[in-house]
């Protein structure tokens, strides 16, 4: 049996192979093959959509009469509005709805699956449209995510970005 006190704090294994990942001709790091070409693509596929959205918005911005220099102000108000929400009942909305794609479960399964946990249709849709969390909902909800009510806590009043 192998000790695990004795086994050295650098090792290296010669049969590891890595690609080198780079970003306008710079190396920028290493990744396994079987990794590297999903990488790329969502990379490229994410910088494509960028300048789509830049364009979009200097259309708008053309259109309306305004001046090149407001296109960044805008691509920013329309990336922050479909980034994900880091604090508050949006963020606990979130949440739900990503258990109920881990769960794979349809909307009205979600909702009788959140009832077993003593969380109504009517509360759960309460927090889908933004409306407040009451206190009596925190230990369903910390059950139904698996957090617990200190973490779903500091989502909620935004004590930390994630829990």
């Amino acid at each position: 049996m192998v000790r695990f006190d004795k086994l050295p704090s650098w090792s290296s294994n010669p049969h590891d192979h890595y690609v080198p990942i780079s970003h306008e001709g710079e190396v920028v790091g290493f990744c396994k093959p079987a990794y590297v070409a999903r990488i790329l693509e969502t990379l490229n596929e994410d910088e494509k959509l960028r300048q789509a959205l830049e364009l979009a918005c200097y259309d708008l911005i053309s259109r309306a009469g305004g001046n090149r220099t407001e296109v960044e102000d805008l691509v920013q108000k329309y990336l922050a509005r479909v980034a994900r929400p880091k604090q508050g009942t949006a963020a606990i909305a979130h949440y739900l709805k990503e258990r109920q794609v881990e769960l794979d479960l349809t909307d009205g399964e979600f909702a009788k699956f959140c009832y077993t946990f003593r969380l109504s249709p009517s509360d759960l849709a309460g927090i889908y449209s933004g409306g407040d969390i009451d206190s009596r909902l925190l230990i369903p909800l910390s059950r139904i995510l698996g957090m617990t009510v200190d973490e779903l806590i500091a989502v909620w009043q935004g004590g930390e970005e994630e829990a």
